[in-house]
């Protein structure tokens, strides 16, 4: 069965400077308020560092989530394995390492991890991924940070099989653009504790990336590897309702020219018999007609809207 949750990059005031981010029992809160059945936290600040997260501090937000009635399908890290620089790759696998012992502590099964997350930049307190659209590799051929990536990936997965924590790598840019690029490292490191993230949207926003063959193979492919999932997207509610997707501005050339094609993604995982969590994040600066909106006035009433379209589409796909 599919399942609906929230993850709280949403409200961690990275995409909006019209009000404080909100803390994490604030947002757990809202994705009770707005009927999601589970929470996915962001492993940073201000939500869920290390740094911050002792053990009696993790049981704290675990109980409160379970007061709430929510789950904890999983936590979320923002690692970058992809450098030629060894003190960079310690320090990553070292916070990597300090997220398996949150989950741990609170709990949460599910461990998500990128090959090479390039972080964002805030700038008039909103973040962009212009910045960083294109990141710094200090010359390195691709090979080479393929096998820094594959190297840590082995390295962290012995950590989260002594945690009793399972991996989920995400089918996210850069190093991996498809989901063939996600199983390529999975089936090289071949543990138990990887498995995967897919998401539909991070297989590009093209007619054929998004084409019902195409996301529908991609999930049969994929198949018992998916233990976790995320769903992004803006959306508007009809008159009569009904609420529908519609397309979004990343910035520039990052236009959607198609929006995800989430009818087929979820038609297949119910055909398979999937039971986990697809969480949605609104990740992105909310930019319309030339101005960017703030969560008050957006963001929020996108959070409940999100939830009514993913759980109508997780339902009316069963069939």
């Amino acid at each position: 069965m599919i399942k609906i949750g929230l993850y709280s990059i949403s409200c961690s005031g990275v995409w909006f400077n019209d009000r404080p981010a909100l803390t994490v029992e604030e947002f757990i809160d809202t994705a009770k308020k707005f009927g999601y059945t589970g929470v996915e936290i962001d492993l940073k600040r201000p939500h869920g560092s290390p740094l911050d997260l002792n053990t009696k501090r993790c049981k704290e937000i675990r109980e409160y989530i379970d007061k709430k009635g929510l789950e904890l399908p999983g936590l979320a890290a923002n690692n970058c394995f992809a450098s030629v620089i060894p003190e960079v790759l310690e320090n990553e696998m070292l916070m990597v390492r300090e997220q398996i012992r949150v989950c741990k502590d609170m709990g949460a099964p599910i461990l998500r991890v990128f090959p090479a997350w390039r972080g964002v930049v805030s700038k008039n307190g909103i973040a962009s991924y212009d910045p960083t659209r294109f990141p710094e590799y200090y010359g390195a051929n691709i090979y080479e940070l393929e096998m820094n990536i594959l190297a840590c990936l082995k390295e962290v997965t012995k950590y989260a099989e002594d945690a009793g924590v399972v991996l989920a790598l995400q089918n996210h840019e850069p190093i991996i653009y498809n989901y063939k690029d996600m199983l390529a490292f999975i089936k090289e490191v071949n543990s138990p504790y990887l498995k995967a993230c897919f998401d539909a949207p991070c297989e590009g926003w093209t007619p054929e990336r998004q084409s019902d063959e195409y996301i529908s193979a991609a999930t049969r492919e994929v198949g018992d590897l998916q233990v976790f999932s995320h769903a992004n997207g803006e959306f508007k509610e009809l008159e009569d309702g009904r609420v529908e997707m519609i397309p979004y501005n990343l910035g520039g050339n990052y236009k959607q020219q198609v929006v995800t094609n989430y009818p087929a993604f979820f038609r297949t995982l119910n055909e398979l018999g999937w039971d986990g969590y697809v969480n949605f994040e609104f990740c992105h600066m909310p930019y319309h007609n030339f101005r960017p909106l703030g969560y008050n006035d957006y963001i929020e009433n996108q959070l409940r809207l999100a939830q009514i379209y993913l759980s109508r589409l997780a339902e009316s796909t069963k069939e």
